[in-house]
């Protein structure tokens, strides 16, 4: 068996799902192909040295105690991807492990077993990470396929759970069960409630399929027994085929050259083509930080009530330094890929006096090409439709050297806005 091969059976134990890819490709590296026949002891009870065993192939018997016939009696059987050993969490050292069949393991031995025990799921060093978007899409692993996500307080909320946070957590635990090897190449994501802040956010994994080169997974995220939310996504072992790109990158200023939001909302406040009204607004407001740097391409005096084309091109990028996991990177791409995405589709609806509601209804990805999504991403917004209270926008996000990297599509219901209601229950 080859580093490969190891590195995707290690994807499919439990125990594992909380680590690092980093750490899985090393743990593949470092353990050692153990052999055992039937009846021969594995472990013995009171074993203090030796490691955590996986089970590779066969079967292996627990036992505790002999009786006064000396004959041991089986507790429970182990199988194919079970764990055991001196290091492996809820492991009991007071018994005896014994194989049933041919059985084979793999062994991390015991000076290797601080790999099981990572402070993060996005990076094995333990130091805490520069950037608040990675700290957003933390999830605390519960049980198997069951993990944790909660909303930081200086998370952008908007009255409700940001879509984005739904996309970027949800396709994070997906990622989570998926061999360190697969990489998603698409998701379809629908909204299906108001999300609330006040409260964690539990996500569900069902493994649809897991195949030899691609796997898929669907992801419940669910508060009060509700499902608000559910992904659909495919994952797909690395492979050379055919490359093309017809697509070609819009020229636009370097990033370099453009403003942040923060001096940008600076320099709408003092100029005087902007209405008063709209300038004292802004400058009363408090502005939450962003956990994504932006840059408009073509900065312009339009307002939320002026009309304007159903397009819009930015560059973006995480703030701070990532931890480097391809994963990692690719759930942070589809954090931000909701920030000012179906809005665009309310440009050429918007006049004085009027409100426009908008909401996202579902949000489609392909991954063409890897990421870096702390370095600078272009992505170019177009909305070719809208109708029946309903708005279609496409995108493209292409890197620095002018590579597709992401193709998406967002449809979000945009309505004349309506008078709060004492209590919001469905987006749509």
């Amino acid at each position: 068996m080859d580093t490969e091969s190891i590195a995707e059976f290690l994807g499919e134990v439990p125990l594992l799902q909380r680590l690092p890819s980093s750490s899985v490709k090393k743990i593949a590296e470092l353990v050692k192909v153990k052999h055992y026949d039937r009846g021969e002891f594995v472990i013995r009870k009171g074993q203090s040295e030796g490691g955590v065993y996986f089970i590779w192939e066969g079967e292996a018997e627990v036992c505790r105690n002999a009786d006064e016939d000396n004959e041991i009696h089986p507790e429970f059987l182990l199988k194919r991807y079970d764990y055991f050993g001196h290091g492996a969490p809820t492991t009991d050292q007071q018994v005896d492990v014994i194989a049933s069949s041919k059985l084979t393991c793999l062994m991390l031995p015991d000076e290797h077993c601080s790999l099981l025990r990572p402070k993060s799921i996005w990076n094995a060093d333990g130091h805490e990470t520069s950037s608040s978007v990675e700290q957003i899409l933390y999830l605390d692993p519960i049980e198997v396929n069951l993990f944790q996500g909660v909303t930081l307080p200086d998370a952008p909320k908007f009255g409700k759970v940001f879509g984005g946070q739904f996309v970027g957590q949800a396709l994070a635990a997906a990622c989570k069960t998926v061999d360190c090897l697969k990489t998603v190449h698409h998701l379809q994501a629908y909204f299906l409630l108001v999300g609330d802040t006040e409260i964690p956010i539990i996500y569900q994994v069902h493994r649809a399929r897991d195949g030899k080169s691609f796997a898929t997974r669907r992801v419940d995220a669910v508060q009060k027994g509700n499902v608000v939310f559910t992904l659909l996504a495919s994952f797909q072992k690395e492979e050379k085929g055919f490359d093309h790109q017809e697509a070609s990158m819009p020229s636009v200023p370097s990033p370099d050259t453009l403003l942040s939001l923060e001096e940008l909302r600076e320099r709408r406040i003092i100029d005087p083509r902007l209405p008063r009204s709209y300038r004292n607004k802004v400058a009363m407001s408090k502005l939450d930080p962003w956990p994504i740097d932006i840059r408009f391409c073509e900065p312009n005096t339009s307002t939320n009530q002026t009309r304007s084309p159903p397009s819009l091109r930015y560059w973006f990028r995480a703030k701070g330094k990532l931890s480097d996991d391809q994963a990692l990177h690719r759930c942070v791409v589809a954090y931000a890929s909701d920030l000012l995405f179906v809005e665009v589709s309310s440009n050429p609806h918007r006049k004085r006096g009027l409100k426009i509601s908008v909401l996202s209804l579902n949000h489609t990805m392909w991954f063409h090409r890897a990421i870096k999504a702390d370095d600078w991403l272009l992505f170019v917004i177009e909305s070719p439709s809208a109708s029946a209270g309903r708005g279609l926008c496409l995108g493209q996000m292409f890197n620095m050297k002018g590579e597709l990297v992401v193709s998406l599509a967002q449809e979000g219901l945009i309505r004349e806005a309506r008078r709060p209601q004492s209590a919001i229950r469905a987006k749509y």
